[in-house]
């Protein structure tokens, strides 16, 4: 199964599309385990959706210290292999070699940190849209709760004519501000005469089983904090309110300002994600709501120590990440954090010109090094659909984002693996060559493996 899943992830496909990808590719089955090839569908693709529930937080965790581990092992299993090539015995060896990893610093590495958005596949909301969709929904809930009423008149809901007034606005190219309040207006009248027949109708059945199935009783109880919601952001004139609702479908997801040149809102969960200079994404908070990716610094830090054995050398964020607490907190630590310092700059005298000039190619080159998580995002968005998630609800959604991730460090794992086997073999063709040309009798040069390794 967790096959299917990376296979899913990896080529970007529906759960339908998987499942038949698989039927049809000897290689897949071969991939997820099968001993021979079969016609029959692997598994229903509706297995996908329990799949994702079963996969919780602490399933990720293990599966991310795994390829952690898998990286470690092969990069010191290569650097052991290039020792062995160079010539040094286990007993002997470089003296000084030995007496540099003898002397290992407890803080190794660079932790880059970011934030980005994981975009749910949700219609782009507008008040006057939701009110709508509230409105059709209350309608039908209405023809369930008569037909199973005894009430012998319909009641009269004018859903012909709030359709017509929501048209009226909608086919617009641009409704002014007078127009669109007044479209708004309409629709939450037609939407409170709805919920009032709502209520009169269930009181009607009192003592017995509401007669409505569990997905339209859930959006009942949405849609009447949603009318709440929008009735007092009409009251008082304003664009926003706590908790938020955007998608009465997906009630979970709110709109997370990050002040975006062409998008001033995205619609999904916020990631907190921190990125080791191997390539290694770690998704370390998952959030619903806007939060301040500052304060998750110090738990990244810890979490990094966790898996790698010790601190990271330097951390390296956006100015969001550079507080006091946040300094304060990596200096009791021994670890530099990589941005402008607080406070007044120095005064440029001739004594400390060169320093500050070297202290600010430092930072400015340290600021590039945040490069490659950007493109960790985008590699997420654009290749394996990290701003389109296609999952309903919240948990589904979080082992969604875990999965894409997930398959991004088993890439990344694949690399430095065969990275090593292609550094192997050009090691020894090196070596053949030189043998070669000393058993004619030309000169030959010594190189070390790690230096090729670090050069490529």
């Amino acid at each position: 199964m967790i096959g299917a899943v990376i296979i899913k992830h990896k080529l970007c496909l529906s759960d339908e599309e998987t499942i038949e990808q698989i039927r049809e590719n000897a290689y897949l089955q071969y991939f997820v385990g099968l001993s021979e090839f079969q016609k029959e569908a692997v598994f229903a693709p509706s297995l996908f959706v329990d799949i994702r529930r079963r996969m919780g937080e602490e399933t990720f965790l293990e599966f991310q210290q795994a390829i952690v581990d898998a990286a470690k092992k092969q990069k010191a299993k290569a650097k052991k292999n290039g020792k062995d090539d160079d010539g040094d015995d286990e007993s002997g060896g470089n003296k000084e070699e030995r007496q540099e990893e003898e002397e290992k610093p407890v803080r190794q590495g660079k932790l880059i940190l970011d934030a980005t958005v994981a975009e749910q596949a949700i219609r782009y909301p507008t008040d006057l849209d939701l009110l709508n969709e509230g409105r059709e929904i209350t309608e039908k809930i209405i023809d369930d709760l008569y037909k199973k009423s005894d009430w012998k008149k319909k009641p009269r809901d004018h859903r012909r004519k709030a359709r017509k007034a929501y048209l009226a606005v909608a086919k617009r190219r641009r409704a002014g501000g007078k127009v669109l309040r007044k479209g708004i207006k309409q629709q939450l009248q037609y939407l409170r005469r709805n919920l009032a027949y709502i209520e009169k109708l269930l009181d009607s059945i009192h003592g017995r089983r509401i007669p409505l199935s569990h997905s339209l009783l859930r959006k009942y109880w949405i849609i009447r904090h949603l009318y709440r919601q929008q009735e007092e952001m009409y009251r008082t004139k304003t664009r926003r309110c706590d908790d938020r609702i955007v998608s009465i479908h997906q009630p979970h997801v709110r709109p997370i300002v990050r002040g975006k040149q062409h998008r001033t809102a995205e619609f999904g969960a916020k990631l907190s994600v921190s990125l080791t200079k191997d390539g290694i994404a770690s998704v370390d908070r998952i959030g619903w709501d806007a939060f301040h990716e500052g304060g998750d610094l110090v738990e990244q830090v810890e979490e990094y120590r966790k898996r790698y054995g010790y601190y990271p050398e330097a951390v390296l964020g956006d100015p969001a990440y550079g507080t006091r607490k946040n300094r304060k907190a990596l200096k009791d630590k021994g670890i530099r954090f990589a941005g402008k310092p607080l406070g007044r700059p120095p005064k440029i005298t001739n004594e400390n010109k060169e320093e500050i000039k070297k202290l600010k190619k430092q930072r400015r080159d340290e600021y590039r090094q945040r490069i490659p998580i950007e493109g960790k995002f985008g590699q997420g968005k654009n290749g394996y659909g990290l701003g389109y998630i296609r999952a309903k609800t919240a948990r589904t959604s979080e082992a969604w984002v875990n999965s894409i991730f997930m398959v991004m460090n088993l890439m990344v794992l694949e690399k430095i693996f065969l990275l090593s086997q292609i550094i192997h073999a050009i090691w020894h063709q090196i070596v053949a060559k030189i043998a070669f040309k000393t058993e004619n009798g030309q000169n030959t040069f010594s190189v070390s493996r790690s230096r090729l390794q670090w050069q490529i």
